[in-house]
């Protein structure tokens, strides 16, 4: 493998309590799409997280619809849908362990892992 599999793709964030992809959101994954579009033998796992509000049941719910629209818009933007699946971490991977608004926007997001086929 030539890359790193953990960093190829660039993760996006969301808004507190939304799974709604905004402008920017949408330009990093039309640049995800280019990638994983360019590099047939990759599959994708698009993976749901959330700050540590809310319970751990909805947490797991929301990271799903979180995953679920960014592999959706990927699919849109013409990505193989078989190269892409999703799981939920809800709150229980955090990007930033910190119990403040900093730390929470970094933790909303989906990240991408890519796998080779």
């Amino acid at each position: 493998m030539d890359f790193d599999p953990s960093t190829v793709l660039s993760p996006v964030y969301f808004d507190f309590d939304r799974f709604n992809l905004s402008d920017e959101t949408r330009s990093t994954l039309g640049n995800n799409a280019e990638w994983i579009k360019s590099h047939p033998g990759t599959s994708v796992q698009v993976e749901g997280h959330c700050d540590e509000r809310g319970t751990e049941e909805y947490n797991l719910a929301l990271g799903e619809k979180r995953a679920t629209a960014a592999k959706a818009y990927l699919v849109s933007l013409g990505v193989d849908e078989s190269q892409v699946y999703t799981i939920s971490y809800g709150e229980e991977r955090p990007e930033d362990a910190g119990h403040d608004e900093s730390a929470w926007s970094k933790n909303r997001r989906a990240a991408f892992m890519v796998n080779a086929k």
